[in-house]
Order: structure tokens, then C-alpha cells, then sequence
């Protein structure tokens, strides 16, 4: 089942190739206790730019605890209402979870140096047959060094619910590195929570991350 689910998803990566690309992100986090692969892109899908077909594609693995490994794949479809509010529904595959069909707001802020977003969601997971909620938030401030060089410090942070009161999944995932040229490199912490007592694991490592 996950290999056809990557499969799936590069088909589906691949289907979206002829359309311009706004925004295509990689990352590789790498460190003693786990390897993370992430992969988003927004791309617009018609002239006016009020809709965008955004695709969130992980994969954790980590080096002894193998049975919190994690596969993610999530296309949405955000009709923007403005340039700072979006909101669309989703299919999300999560090896953990299995399928979920949600509906995501997406609250935006930024400018040259600074990027903030949240992105509150409701949705149905098919395999607990039961509704949950999630909020995930993004945090990017640089500092330009010179044209070349900028000082970043990125941070994503996870939350969710089962039924709305019982503690499901949680990260916080902190980067801090140097840009040149477009290519980021830098130390990485992350700090994974999994279940209602929540069992804690945390990783150091360093990271890699290019934007396209």
C-alpha cells in the first residue's frame, strides 16, 4: 500500500509539471535519531490566481524506533479569497491514520524578511471513523547578510485532536541556518509527541533546504 501511495503521488507531482510553478519547496533533515524528507508546492490553476492547488509530501524514518516511521501525502485545493486568507478541502493519506477528508482555513502574513502562516483544520479520518482537529503553523524570518547571504530561522509547529479533545500527534520542528545562492543549510530540532499520554521523542541533526 505505501509503495503504490508514492507512486500515486509522483504520477500526481509529475501531472502538475505543464503548470507554472509559483512555489516549490524541498527539505532533507537528517540526524542520530531520525532522517525527514518534505516536499510542498502551490502552484495557481487559473488566470486570476484565486485558486491553487497546494501538495504537502513527507517521509520520516527514524534510525531504531521504526514504528513511529511516517509516510504523508496531502494535495488541497485553496480558492483565495485574498491575498491573506485561503480556504479549500483536502484527501490526506497518513501511514498512521490512513485517509481523511478535511477542510483547512489559511491565514497568511508576510513580507520581504518575514513569513507567518496557520492553517486550522477540520476533518473525518475513514480508519477511527471519527472527526478531529489540527492546526499547523509556519514561522520564516531571514536577515540579509548581503545580496548572497541571509541569516534564516524557520519554524513549524503541529497540533491534533482526536474528537476534538484527546491529544493525537504534536511536533515542533525548529531550523536555523544560512541561505546562498538559494540553498539553505543549517542545525535542525525537532520534538515529536505521538498519542493521548504523549510518548516524546526528540531529534538533532542538520538540514538542507531548497526552494525552486
Amino acid at each position: 500500500m505505501k509503495k503504490l501511495i508514492i507512486i500515486t503521488s509522483l504520477i500526481f507531482i509529475g501531472c502538475l509539471h505543464p503548470l507554472q510553478a509559483q512555489f516549490t519547496q524541498v527539505e532533507l533533515f537528517t540526524g542520530f535519531e531520525k532522517t525527514d524528507f518534505t516536499l510542498y508546492s502551490s502552484y495557481s490553476i487559473n488566470n486570476s490566481k484565486t485558486l491553487s492547488l497546494n501538495t504537502l509530501a513527507f517521509f520520516q524514518k527514524f534510525k531504531e524506533n521504526q514504528e513511529f516511521d511516517e509516510i504523508g501525502i496531502q494535495p488541497t485545493l485553496f480558492w483565495n479569497i485574498n491575498k491573506n486568507i485561503a480556504l479549500g478541502p483536502s484527501i490526506y493519506y497518513n501511514s498512521f491514520a490512513g485517509y481523511s477528508e478535511r477542510l483547512s482555513a489559511k491565514f497568511t502574513l508576510k513580507n520581504s524578511r518575514i513569513l507567518f502562516v496557520m492553517v486550522p483544520t477540520i476533518a473525518y479520518s475513514e480508519q477511527k471513523n471519527a472527526s478531529y482537529a489540527e492546526v499547523l503553523a509556519q514561522f520564516q524570518l531571514n536577515t540579509p547578510m548581503n545580496d548572497k547571504v541571509s541569516l534564516w530561522f524557520n519554524g513549524q509547529f503541529l497540533t491534533i485532536w482526536d474528537a476534538f479533545n484527546k491529544h493525537s500527534r504534536s511536533f515542533q520542528q525548529l531550523r536555523t541556518g544560512i541561505s546562498f545562492n538559494g540553498h539553505q543549510i543549517g542545525i535542525g530540532l525537532d520534538f515529536d509527541q505521538y498519542g493521548p499520554n504523549p510518548i516524546e521523542k526528540t531529534s538533532f541533526g542538520v538540514y538542507y533546504r531548497k526552494t525552486l
